[in-house]
């Protein structure tokens, strides 16, 4: 049987918040200020990132910038109908995030390397808010890759957006999810000497 080496004194509230973290779909105000965001992120930056090549950026999208937004992507919407719903998701939440992929050019650090630390970054980042009380969801939104969507937020040629982390504080009587174990026993397969 292998020894575990001495976790860390906080390890223990690290794995408790990751187990207890829940997407939270209904948000209200309050939403972290600009001071707590740029502390949130300033930690989020420590995730897994090879090279430390920060390939991402991020918008702040409050007020009435929410529904200037939701107006650009509701340009893309088919129907009239349809473009309605979307001006409301963009007020789903006091404080939108954009996630904007910036991946760059680097002989040993591949694409995928880049996304895969973008990503970590924002689940380190829900991580954080939900630790702090703040409640988040991380959803596509609607049209990411419209034209309208693009322009409007400043998305360059060369970047994705992956999305938004809506944030803000839990709605009065969100209740968390119920999440059930996942059983990874099927993803997991062990390569050595002495077999299973």
């Amino acid at each position: 049987m292998t020894t575990a080496p001495a976790a860390p004194a906080a390890a223990s509230d690290i794995e408790a918040a990751i187990r207890a973290r829940r997407s939270t779909i209904r948000l209200t105000e309050p939403a972290p200020g600009p001071e707590e965001l740029l502390d949130l992120l300033q930690v989020a930056a420590t995730a897994p990132d090879h090279g430390q090549l920060r390939p991402w950026r991020v918008l702040a999208i409050r007020g009435d910038a929410r529904t200037r937004l939701g107006e650009a992507a509701a340009e893309a919407a088919p129907t009239s109908d349809l473009a309605e719903r979307i001006l409301a998701k963009h007020l789903r939440a006091p404080l939108m995030l954009a996630l904007v992929f910036q991946p760059r050019d680097h002989p040993a650090i591949q694409r995928w390397e880049q996304l895969a630390a973008t990503s970590a970054m924002a689940t380190t980042l829900l991580l954080l808010l939900d630790s702090r009380g703040w409640g988040g969801v991380w959803f596509a939104g609607p049209y990411p890759d419209a034209p309208q969507v693009r322009k409007h937020l400043g998305i360059d040629d060369g970047e994705q957006l992956l999305g938004y982390l809506y944030v803000g504080t839990p709605a009065p009587g969100e209740t968390p999810r119920t999440r059930h174990a996942a059983d990874v026993g099927s993803k997991l397969t062990w390569l050595d000497d002495t077999g299973p």
